[in-house]
């Protein structure tokens, strides 16, 4: 008698363990749903439209992003290579209402920028910015924005890691990074990623992939880094895209000091364009790198 006595004890707790892990998976799903209804409405699409050198000339590409309003006047925060030189900044809404945008403040060097729209559609909801600094690894997080353009999808996942500034990539060396498993593919970008409480922790910035997809290494620059850049001491906007000449380049090009900025694009309507500054007009391989030649070169900025 014994026996069956133990097999069935054994049973009931199978039976309870199966009903609790099933109960909090429905509370978690349960959760994940208010928190995504409860923000999507500051989440955006942005559409933008750029141009580049190639060889026969300019060419024209669109690209797509996302974001999120954070002031009740029209700031939604994003990621600077989305926006940065752009000529045409619109902003989807998820009724489907777009509305015209253009940059205020930006930032490459932290992969950051902040657009003004416009004006504020009704019923746009606003995000809190979190105090970053609290965010732990192994804390739970939402992304939502645009992945290949399929907009305000949500994906979830984990705070894996966190990277002081310099330490992941040295071509974005001001920003503070969070690391994620939470799904970030094309389109994601400049998207916003949320705590359980609905406050955004950070700004997606890019993902590493040897396949093109999405492998678990996504990097998400910190809400903190965000508020220092673009709000406390909002970063200028200059509009222009280029490359550095130094060295070899810099004597190729008789530059008469050690360092230049050779502008490629200068995007309509920027602070740049209004000063007249030039982008290039074709490229050229020089010294064996493909340069966009034929634009102005910066000798110095603010005595700098």
């Amino acid at each position: 008698m014994s026996r069956p006595q133990s097999g069935w004890r054994s049973l009931v707790a199978l039976t309870t363990l199966t009903a609790c892990l099933w109960v909090t998976g429905f509370a978690e799903a349960q959760s994940f749903r208010d928190l995504f209804r409860k923000v999507v409405p500051s989440v955006v699409v942005i559409r933008a439209k750029g141009r580049d050198v190639a060889s026969s000339g300019f060419t024209r590409f669109n690209e797509i992003g996302s974001g999120v309003l954070v002031s009740k006047d029209g700031q939604i925060m994003t990621a600077a290579h989305v926006v940065h030189a752009m000529d045409e900044i619109r902003v989807e809404f998820i009724g489907g209402e777009t509305i015209a945008a253009r940059v205020v403040a930006s930032d490459p060097s932290a992969d950051l920028a902040m657009l003004q729209l416009e004006r504020v559609p009704a019923g746009a909801h606003v995000s809190p910015l979190a105090d970053s600094d609290l965010v732990e690894v192994g804390d739970q997080v939402l992304i939502v924005g645009a992945p290949y353009g399929l907009s305000h999808s949500m994906s979830v996942g984990w705070i894996s890691a966190r990277w002081k500034p310099g330490e992941v990539y040295q071509s974005i060396p001001r920003a503070e990074f969070f690391q994620t498993d939470a799904v970030i593919n094309t389109g994601n970008s400049g998207g916003p990623m949320f705590n359980m409480s609905g406050e955004v922790v950070g700004i997606v910035s890019h993902n590493i992939s040897k396949s093109g997809g999405s492998e678990g290494l996504g990097f998400v620059v910190t809400a903190n880094s965000a508020r220092k850049l673009l709000i406390e001491r909002k970063t200028f906007w200059s509009g222009v895209e280029g490359q550095m000449l130094s060295g070899d380049l810099a004597r190729l090009f008789n530059l008469p000091q050690p360092a230049g900025y050779l502008i490629k694009i200068v995007a309509k309507g920027s602070p740049f364009d209004t000063a007249g500054m030039r982008g290039g007009s074709t490229t050229a391989t020089v010294g064996g790198d493909q340069l966009v030649v034929g634009g102005d070169i910066l000798l110095s900025v603010e005595g700098i």
